[in-house]
């Protein structure tokens, strides 16, 4: 088992030289206070009761707030110097203990690297720590938008997404984050002895995408942009969830229709919507979705043809004081029914393009009420399929994983959740070969993020 920094009375029981350290990067702003290390250690991990028993003693040496990257190349040179494991912390939004310090060490907290740099048509540069939100305020008076964003778009930071994230909203048109021109640049420093600042584009950017930070500090980011849309959201509700999944797909599939979010979710689920809940009928499925305003007569057109029925169609507002529809989708669809019941947990699945009805058909005769299923639609390699991140209640961790082998029986993909590694979460339970190779050359003591890519050997000398 992997050996961690636990907390005593006295702070991580680590042994690393964190004197001598806060000597070599006097100046930049660090914090060896108890109550800040313990906060800024952790992320949303305990979504999983499995990683919340692993982690939840974890905690930094020090917590270091670089203002500029030259600040970041100062702390990654003292790190390695002093043999000192390195995790960075973005916005701290994850689920899967990304930015938790698995051997203690140092904390990297991004959040004053917000700057956006330059925009043009379709295109901005930003510093990884600038907030999604005010990402898209920003770029939204010039015509162009995000292309996607997590649900946690609000306190989620740009860096982190790209490190930690695979897709979200807008994923349904866009795809992926690992999409080919999702990602146009990278800028990141290495943590060697004498760091290097080196800028990764085109392809060569995906080896930081959804590396938890192992293979790299991002310090910049050159994202693409897609021109702005009036979006309107709209839930329907569907007395069969089955039927609200097929309406779904025909919406996916009809190349004309712009749309940025199609989320259905099986009753009970919506009951936990509150800032909705008066559009959920009881016993009724929900999709949730947001439309162009030019498509949605041709939205509604299709509906008729369905059983669903409109209960909510409003322009869609991202503004402070007001809780948006896309925080009832993907994994804050999660936490919705958390904040009212701790006892169930999640997946994250890959149905079948090929086959997506029927197996999600065959996963619910398969589990019944023990797992309460949610898709959301997006675009892969070229073709139109789901991601499901069903609610499950929890009974123990050896249940739980008999429920991710019956999934894989139903030919539906799981990355694991509940796991720390980027190996052990993937669904093809392998790192990148490109990400492997590149750690090599970036860190090879091993010390971004140690204990999150299995597959590393680090150099002993």
């Amino acid at each position: 088992m992997l050996q961690t920094a636990a907390l005593t009375p006295d702070g991580p029981a680590s042994g690393y030289p964190v004197g001598e350290f806060l000597r070599d990067i006097s100046g930049i702003s660090a914090s060896t206070d108890l109550i800040d290390r313990k906060r800024r250690s952790r992320d949303y991990f305990w979504y999983s009761p499995i990683l919340y028993e692993q982690l939840k003693e974890n905690v930094a040496d020090v917590v270091v707030t670089p203002r500029d990257e030259a600040e970041v190349v100062r702390v990654a040179a003292a790190c390695a110097a002093r043999r000192i494991p390195l995790t960075v912390r973005g916005g701290a939004t994850g689920n899967y203990g990304q930015c938790v310090p698995l051997l203690g060490g140092v904390v990297l907290d991004m959040g004053l690297l917000n700057r956006i740099e330059w925009q043009r048509p379709g295109l901005v540069r930003v510093q990884a720590g600038a907030r999604l939100y005010d990402v898209d305020a920003a770029t939204r008076p010039h015509g162009f938008e995000l292309r996607m964003h997590p649900s946690t778009k609000r306190s989620a930071q740009i860096g982190g997404f790209v490190a930690g994230g695979s897709g979200g909203i807008g994923s349904v048109t866009f795809g992926g984050m690992r999409e080919p021109g999702n990602i146009v640049a990278a800028r990141i420093v290495t943590l060697e002895r004498t760091p290097r600042v080196i800028e990764l584009r085109g392809d060569a950017a995906q080896k930081i995408s959804r590396a938890y930070g192992t293979t790299g500090i991002i310090t910049a980011l050159e994202m693409p942009l897609a021109p702005v849309q009036p979006w309107i959201d709209v839930i329907v509700a569907f007395a069969d969830f089955i039927d609200s999944v097929r309406f779904a797909h025909t919406i996916a599939m009809a190349d004309g229709i712009v749309k940025k979010l199609l989320s259905p979710v099986q009753w009970p689920v919506p009951q936990h919507f509150s800032a909705f809940r008066s559009f959920c009928p009881d016993g009724k499925s929900a999709l949730s979705a947001m439309i162009g305003e030019m498509s949605l007569e041709s939205f509604e057109t299709l509906l008729a043809s369905s059983s669903g029925t409109v209960t909510y169609k409003a322009p869609s507002e991202d503004v402070p004081g007001k809780v948006p529809l896309y925080e009832h989708t993907w994994n804050h669809t999660t936490l919705q029914v958390l904040k009212s019941d701790r006892r169930i947990t999640y997946l994250q699945c890959l149905y079948p393009h090929n086959r997506l009805v029927d197996a999600v058909a065959q996963v619910g005769a398969k589990f019944g009420d023990e797992v309460s299923q949610h898709l959301e639609f997006i675009r892969l390699n070229g073709h139109m399929t789901a991601t499901g991140i069903p609610v499950v209640r929890y009974r123990s961790p050896e249940r739980l994983y008999e429920i991710m082998a019956g999934y894989e029986s139903c030919g539906v993909l799981i990355a694991n959740p509940h796991v720390v590694t980027l190996e052990d979460g993937s669904r093809y339970k392998r790192v990148d070969a490109d990400q492997l190779g590149f750690k090599h050359e970036v860190d090879p003591l091993g010390l971004l993020n140690s204990g999150k890519m299995r597959s590393f050997v680090p150099q002993t000398a």
